[in-house]
């Protein structure tokens, strides 16, 4: 065999060796990105999980929270209000329900106790009648209803019915209502939240 032939059959092995290594690296690369794929993916996977279930947990607590809050608050209906609002340009009418949340005081439970009947006459005494705890506290509420309906009144009829119409502007007034009612409490309770029951503008 010539010189010239064994350099051409070199030159051909050679080529296939280079063209086999390349195929294996490819594969090789190929192999391990599948890899590093799947380990993304179940680490990932694994990350997401444990986010999710904090934020599960976080929520859960919130809500039991909320719940707790809604539990305690005594509710005093205000009754329907019709008023006329502040606008300049046309006569508008608000006919509204007001509702307000109100804290609880630790004594409200006991205050509404009845008194022990008196002993000394053979047990023959009667036994007091049962106290409602919300009935007691109802009538402590109603001796702030005028001064809290006079502030709800004075409130509402200072906004004008563009201002009433908007979610923001409503929560607003309810802001505000339950600020000018905690100054009438002076810190006894605490408005929890203003609820707007039936809401027209006419």
């Amino acid at each position: 065999m010539s010189n010239e032939e064994n350099a051409k059959e070199f030159a051909k092995n050679n080529k296939q060796e280079q063209s086999s290594s390349l195929v294996l690296n490819i594969v090789s690369m190929l192999i391990i990105g599948a890899l590093i794929v799947i380990a993304n993916y179940f680490l990932f996977n694994s990350f997401t999980e444990k986010i999710l279930s904090k934020v599960n947990t976080e929520a859960i607590e919130s809500e039991e929270e909320v719940t707790d809050e809604i539990e305690r608050g005594i509710i005093v209906d205000l009754g329907d209000f019709i008023l006329n609002l502040a606008d300049d340009s046309s006569r508008k009418y608000l006919k509204v329900n007001v509702a307000v949340e109100v804290s609880k005081k630790d004594t409200d439970m006991l205050d509404a106790q009845p008194e022990q009947a008196g002993g000394g006459h053979g047990g023959h005494g009667s036994a007091p009648a049962p106290v409602d705890p919300m009935e007691a506290i109802q009538k402590e509420m109603n001796q702030f209803k005028p001064a809290i309906r006079d502030a709800v009144i004075t409130n509402l009829t200072s906004k004008t019915s563009t201002e009433l119409s908007t979610t923001a502007g409503k929560e607003l007034a309810k802001e505000q209502i339950a600020d000018e009612i905690n100054s009438i409490f002076g810190g006894e309770r605490e408005v929890l939240r203003v609820s707007f029951g039936q809401f027209i503008i006419q």
